[in-house]
């Protein structure tokens, strides 16, 4: 699955670089010039169950790109939703291709520890909003890991994997056919027990459900379920058995709520935006909301540029002008205390003064 440097892939993207600790490959598109990451998904024929020795392989390179257009077709524009582009297959890969954006993997941030709350919570809030644009449209995203989430140079995260989790499940629907079990084996061959892959229900919920299995990821350093093996980690999803969310600090209830085995009891992407957006609001001054991780940005709004407000729920300055026109006239500013002493030494001279020249003006 391997590209080099200068190569063209799917009759579009040329390769510019190798991908070291990114994720997907940096290219081109010869057509228009664009930036974009690529990445590769094999089309393993020899996971087909029951397939005849020696017989043809049947082809999924069409019906999965055909599955991959009709997403990027629906998908929905959103400022924190990195956009899918093409795909198209090439001997035993499908290549896909999504817009480039210059970031780092939440992958990584998150390697350092557990993330501090309010920034997790930010992170958490534009994946929300992501996830609320993806539903919108009538899709299932299926594919929210640390893997698939950029943070840019101002602190936004962007979601992306849409395309290529929708490629990898219909490949799944495809190799195991109509047959429930064989389509989880070729699940777990594909996937492995990474727990935000597995929720025990579709659609929208299971992507909120995600959503929370990655904010206790972040909060805590691990996930709220095992995953040393696959047939364990599905049955604590099942029945609802996640480790304490005590180290996922003031998110706690929400977490818990999102990790609730009934999708009904789970709030939606639009409520868990509103919720965290809610508690930003309130949040201490940047490095005073837990110990070190990445960088606390100012709150962002969903597009345009940045606009810094105080945290805390203080007013901005200009703000609180006008509040105190409205209440009266200002206070003096106080004075430095180093300037107190020569004030109160010059106020008992020139009293001093003014007695002199009461008395002398008496006498005489």
């Amino acid at each position: 699955m391997r590209a080099e440097p200068g190569q063209v892939v799917a009759g579009r993207y040329r390769v510019t670089d190798r991908s070291e600790g990114e994720v997907g490959l940096p290219a081109v598109d010869v057509h228009g010039g664009a930036r974009v990451r690529l990445f590769g998904l094999e089309l393993p024929e020899l996971l087909v169950p029951g397939h005849p020795v020696g017989a043809p392989a049947p082809s999924y390179g069409p019906r999965l790109t055909a599955r991959v257009g009709q997403v990027a077709a629906a998908a929905a524009a959103h400022p924190r939703l990195l956009r899918g582009l093409a795909a198209g297959p090439e001997d035993e890969v499908l290549w896909i291709a999504e817009e480039a954006v210059s970031g780092v993997p939440l992958e990584r941030l998150a390697g350092g520890g557990p993330v501090p709350p309010y920034r997790a919570a930010e992170i958490g809030a534009d994946l929300a909003g992501a996830l609320r644009a993806v539903h919108e449209a009538g899709l299932t995203h299926g594919n929210l890991t640390l893997r698939t989430v950029l943070v840019c140079e101002d602190g936004a995260a962007m979601l992306g994997g849409l395309l290529l989790g929708a490629a990898e499940e219909e490949l799944c629907a495809a190799l195991g056919g109509e047959v429930p079990r064989r389509v989880y084996e070729t699940r777990a061959l594909m996937l492995g027990p990474l727990a935000e892959r597995w929720a025990i229900d579709a659609g929208a919920p299971a992507d909120t459900w995600a959503l929370g299995v990655l904010l206790y990821r972040l909060l805590t350093g691990h996930g709220p379920y095992p995953e040393h093996d696959l047939p364990t980690l599905l049955a604590a999803v099942r029945d609802g058995r996640h480790h304490p969310a005590d180290g996922c600090g003031p998110l706690r209830p929400l977490v818990e709520r999102l990790l609730r085995p009934d999708a009904a009891a789970r709030p939606d992407a639009a409520a868990v935006q509103r919720e965290l957006r809610e508690l930003l609001a309130f949040a201490p001054e940047p490095g005073l909301d837990g110990p070190a991780g990445p960088p606390l940005p100012v709150p962002r709004p969903e597009a345009g540029p940045l606009v810094p407000r105080p945290r805390g729920g203080r007013r901005p300055a200009r703000a609180a002008g006008r509040a105190t026109d409205r209440q009266g006239p200002a206070r003096p500013p106080r004075v430095p205390p180093k300037l107190l002493g020569p004030l109160v030494l010059a106020g008992v001279l020139v009293l001093l003064c003014a007695a002199i020249g009461v008395i002398v003006a008496v006498a005489g």
